[in-house]
């Protein structure tokens, strides 16, 4: 297991593409929206993980109702597993809260699970496995 990529929620995605270009020194590799979760998706390679930069493509989805009640910032920190299925078996039985019955598809080739913040000290944790 490794860390991904940071998810950040963003209001206004082209501004945020603009200064994570600077901040970073260099340019977004990939955009992609998920219709599912009414997101468009920027990512920047930072080493061997990512950032990706979230923004929402309509003012009822989640990312747009985080945004409103706690403005930009950090949304979730992922973890690529090898197996998210047993993954997700494991924390289950751990006592751990996980927000779907299962695996979606979600950016970047990569099937998504969340677990809830409340279980992880106040951080949304994604975990993520690539699609073959």
């Amino acid at each position: 297991m490794h860390i991904d990529h940071i998810g950040i929620a963003v209001e206004d995605l082209e501004e945020a593409i603009a200064t994570y270009e600077k901040l970073l020194d260099g340019k977004c590799y990939k955009r992609e929206t998920v219709e599912s979760q009414q997101v468009e998706t920027a990512f920047f390679q930072t080493g061997q993980s990512k950032v990706e930069l979230l923004g929402a493509t309509d003012p009822d989805s989640v990312i747009a109702k985080y945004v409103a009640k706690k403005g930009e910032g950090m949304h979730h920190v992922a973890f690529e597993v090898d197996d998210i299925h047993a993954e997700l078996e494991r924390l289950r039985s751990e006592g751990f809260t996980v927000l779907t019955d299962e695996p979606r598809r979600g950016a970047d080739n990569k099937l998504v699970a969340f677990v809830h913040p409340k279980d992880n000290h106040g951080v949304l944790v994604e975990l993520c496995q690539s699609i073959s």
